[in-house]
């Protein structure tokens, strides 16, 4: 079995998956300007992806053993293949509707699948731990450089429609790694075999009802709620309110993601020295502190001509950096809610992690979306103090239940 080919296809894969998923706040921008939908409309497309996500969780996940993690991304790749094709073709908005429960989809089956796929590659906890980093490490630079596709290919449309080939493009992505898979062998006699999906679902159920668990999920959904709204809606909200030009208010998008990283990184060390409860409270803190600083700058622009980086407004660099702060809030509480269960709980869990996400993305993306319809969309961006104060209040309530997981541990 050659595992650095297959880590490879798993990062490669994930990372392309990762572009089509967080291009939404792009789509939106265009769709509004090309197909004519309105800001409401437009949040209907972050639904069409967390709930297919979800559905592919309950309905695909228990069969994916059974056909197979590699054959189920050779699959996932062809689909994909297709549906990119086609959507280059698209003049309408449910034709990207119809993309994003397509990708929707392949990603909850292509998630299970690489997550199963790394159990049986690594060698040992560490082993595991470090090709899941990596994974996700390319994953994130997936983004990074999916920012600045879709931004090269809106700032080089000239009839509305040539931003689309950017899926020409992905549809080739897509065969060329579904041709890769289909060269790389992968031996998964070592999977453990998967539980039945109504035992899963009993033990999802028992687990849904224990105090610390609703906590923790609170905690989760409240955050995609935050992250969701913020990065789907910045390229709309560095268009209108900072006045910036289509593909600038695409790439400096860009800036959130990056500090999502930053944060992400650099918490894995922070927490080593540091309880996880003073570092998330005082996040929470930078979070809040950002958008009291930030905001009023954006309500301050200018409607003066923006030809590149320099002649920006302060707010397109400022706002975008409380990704740092709330990069490690959704990692730690999730460590905290594992760390608590027996490991053949843990896909139990997750999958209430998964349900709970897609959730709160898709009510976050709907919710800022329609604020910014109806008010300014820095006041749209204000309102995401509010989660960010209902965190910090459920985050001492988590803490004290952490002390109690015997509770979990026998129920």
């Amino acid at each position: 079995m050659n595992r650095t080919r297959i880590i490879v296809a798993l990062a490669l894969t994930y990372a392309v998956l990762g572009i089509l998923m967080n291009s939404v706040g792009v789509v939106i921008l265009q769709s509004i300007r090309h197909f004519d939908a309105t800001k409401p409309m437009g949040s209907t497309l972050e639904a069409c992806k967390d709930l297919s996500v979800v559905v592919a969780s309950f309905l695909l996940a228990t069969r994916i053993p059974a056909i197979g993690y590699r054959r189920s991304l050779i699959g996932v790749m062809a689909v994909m293949a297709v549906a990119c094709a086609a959507a280059s073709f698209a003049d309408r908005f449910a034709a990207m509707q119809i993309l994003f429960v397509v990708t929707g989809l392949s990603f909850g089956v292509a998630k299970v699948a690489t997550y199963a796929t790394i159990g049986v590659l690594a060698r040992d906890p560490a082993d595991h731990a470090s090709v899941t980093g990596l994974i996700e490490g390319v994953f994130m630079v997936g983004l990074l450089a999916g920012v600045w596709l879709f931004g090269w290919f809106v700032g080089g449309d000239q009839t509305g429609r040539d931003w689309l080939h950017v899926y020409r493009l992905l549809a080739a992505a897509c065969g060329a790694l579904m041709l890769l898979w289909l060269a790389t062998p992968l031996d998964e006699r070592s999977a453990a075999a998967p539980e039945e999906s109504n035992t899963a679902w009993a033990d999802m159920a028992r687990l849904a009802v224990l105090p610390m668990t609703v906590a923790i999920l609170t905690g989760l959904f409240l955050y995609v709620l935050i992250e969701q709204g913020i990065g789907t809606w910045l390229p709309t909200f560095n268009n209108q309110i900072l006045h910036l030009p289509p593909a600038m208010s695409v790439q400096m998008s860009s800036i959130f993601v990056g500090s999502l990283a930053v944060g992400r990184l650099a918490a894995g060390m922070v927490l080593r020295r540091v309880d996880w409860l003073v570092v998330l409270l005082g996040c929470l803190a930078g979070v809040a502190l950002l958008i009291l600083l930030s905001l009023p700058l954006a309500s301050g622009a200018g409607h003066h001509a923006v030809s590149g980086w320099r002649d920006a407004p302060a707010a397109a660099y400022l706002f975008p950096l409380l990704g740092v702060f709330l990069a490690p809030i959704y990692p730690t509480l999730c460590s905290v809610a594992l760390s608590g269960l027996p490991r053949h709980r843990h896909a139990a869990m997750m999958g209430l992690v998964v349900i709970f996400s897609a959730l709160g993305g898709t009510i976050g993306s709907f919710l800022t979306g329609l604020l910014f319809q109806t008010v300014d969309g820095a006041v749209a961006f204000y309102a995401t103090l509010a989660p960010v104060a209902l965190i910090a209040i459920a985050l001492p309530t988590i803490r004290r239940r952490q002390r109690l997981t015997q509770d979990i541990a026998t129920a």
